[in-house]
Order: C-alpha cells, then structure tokens, then sequence
C-alpha cells in the first residue's frame, strides 16, 4: 500500500482499495486463510488484514507489484523448499501479482501456523495449571 491510503476498518474496505484484478485475488486469499483458519479473528492489524488465534496467525497486504504474506519467520523456515521460487525474507513472502498465487501452499502455510499458535497456548495454558496447583 501506499502511504496516502486511507485508513480502513475492516478487511472489506482494505480490498476495495485496489485494482479489480487485485481484489479478485485478495478475496481468494482471504478465502484460502478462513478455511485454512476457521476459528482465528480477522482484523486490520499496522493497516493490512491479519488473522487471530492465540497471538497472530498470518497477516497479508497488497501493493503494485506482489502481494505480501506474512507467516512468521517459522513458517518462512519450515517452508523453505516450497516457497524457494519466491521472493522471502525472515518473515515475509513476496508473490507476483503476474503470476497464479499458490493458494494450496498459502493454506498449508496457515494450517501450519494455526498449530504453531495452538501448541503454544497448549503449552501456556499448561504451565499456568502447574503454577496454580503448585499454590
């Protein structure tokens, strides 16, 4: 995005920002993360669109050239192979708005960062248990 962009509320309104073509792929992300994520909050986090479950799952922008997703630097990791063809950095992955996007990749992507954030509330909520037994 640019930074004269509007602020916006909520996601609807962050993708009819953009182009025609833009939107139609946003709206297929958004789609590809929900069912990949069916219980993370949706919201517009530092103004682009991101996702919810026990701390951030995946966030997602889109600018003239690409679209940004934004998996954690954990998920850049364990994907490494997949996602060699693309543009990343620790925690970021760039994918050409002239090219398909790879929504089964970006839904595995998600689906690995739901677990990620499960097993570290699991793990959380464990060690709060102990703490209180241990009263």
């Amino acid at each position: 995005m640019k930074a004269n962009t509007p602020v916006v509320q909520n996601v609807d309104e962050y993708i009819a920002l953009f182009p025609k073509d833009t939107q139609k792929l946003l709206k297929q992300l958004r789609t590809t993360i929900r069912k990949a994520a069916p219980e993370a909050e949706e919201a517009i986090s530092y103004q682009m669109p991101a996702y919810n479950l026990y701390g951030k799952v995946v966030y997602f922008a889109a600018y003239e050239k690409h679209i940004g997703f934004y998996p954690m630097p954990s998920a850049i990791e364990n994907f490494k192979k997949e996602l060699a063809g693309y543009n990343t950095s620790k925690g970021t992955v760039q994918f050409p708005l002239d090219k398909p996007l790879p929504f089964s990749l970006i839904a595995k992507i998600t689906a690995f960062r739901v677990k990620e954030n499960l097993q570290k509330a699991d793990i959380k909520g464990k060690l709060k248990s102990k703490a209180k037994k241990s009263k």
